[in-house]
């Protein structure tokens, strides 16, 4: 017999409870599918390092390109802690993939299937795979803080300040995965999936991706208000370069909260439009 056939009944019972008693707590649930999850990921090396390799690519280039010129919009300031949160932005959203290749792999292999007839949480379902993403972003995103303090990186706000970024960085990736769940979900193709993660590319491009928001003319700066990842990297690069400012990292957690709303909302339709179709 083989393995995705053993597992679905190990799932159902596990989530029933020994003996058929209670249903585990939501919580262990969670935990349950994560770990799960992040084993399956963590054996395909080549599932995560990839978008870690381009933003340490990108960090590199980021800055042998525009340090010299930096003193010129950032009077006193690292350019090193303003590009750096863009770098851990970009391997946070490219790595948001994670969720959903997890979820459209056991899509193919038809064990979704076998999940959503056990008395699992539905919320589980979604919340289980994400949350093993934002382990692997936040492990993504040590990694880059690491290289940046090895060039050179001093942040104003010590190492709460480092801890906080990694944090922005693990919000900013566990919101956008819904996005590619909610396509895993609605396509069940993994190349569909694959493709739906290059639509982080508008949202890094369309911000203040090497100088800031007020030296942006034009559309653009229009268009980097509007962007939900602007507050955040605004509140990233303040706490490396000038210290705790509340408003902007007030500013930063509601926009990415509000990106988790709304994207987590689209994975749930996406979940209720397969189960319909069953």
């Amino acid at each position: 017999m083989s393995a995705t056939t053993q597992e679905a009944p190990l799932v159902s019972r596990d989530v029933a409870g020994a003996g058929g008693g209670r249903r585990m707590p939501f919580p262990a649930q969670v935990g349950m599918l994560a770990w799960r999850a992040l084993v399956v990921n963590v054996r395909v090396p080549a599932a995560i390092l990839p978008s870690l390799a381009i933003s340490l690519f990108a960090l590199f280039v980021y800055k042998a390109q525009f340090s010299g010129v930096a003193a010129a919009f950032l009077p006193g300031q690292s350019y090193l802690g303003f590009i750096l949160p863009l770098s851990i932005v970009s391997a946070a959203l490219s790595g948001a993939g994670v969720a959903g290749q997890t979820i459209v792999n056991d899509i193919e292999r038809g064990y979704f299937d076998k999940l959503v007839l056990t008395p699992v949480n539905r919320w589980a379902l979604l919340l289980g795979p994400m949350l093993a993403g934002g382990i692997v972003l936040a492990a993504q995103s040590a990694a880059l803080v690491l290289v940046g303090l090895g060039l050179g990186l001093r942040p104003a706000t010590g190492a709460g300040g480092l801890l906080a970024t990694v944090g922005f960085a693990i919000l900013v990736g566990v919101g956008f995965s819904g996005l590619i769940v909610g396509v895993a979900l609605l396509t069940g193709n993994a190349a569909a999936t694959q493709g739906g993660t290059f639509l982080f590319f508008p949202l890094t491009f369309l911000t203040a991706t090497f100088v800031p928001v007020d030296q942006l003319q034009g559309w653009i700066r229009v268009a980097a208000r509007l962007n939900p990842i602007t507050p955040i990297l605004g509140a990233m690069r303040a706490i490396l370069n000038t210290g705790w400012d509340g408003a902007l990292i007030v500013q930063g957690l509601g926009s990415g909260a509000a990106m988790f709303a709304v994207l987590f909302a689209f994975a749930l339709y996406a979940l209720r439009a397969r189960t319909r179709r069953r």
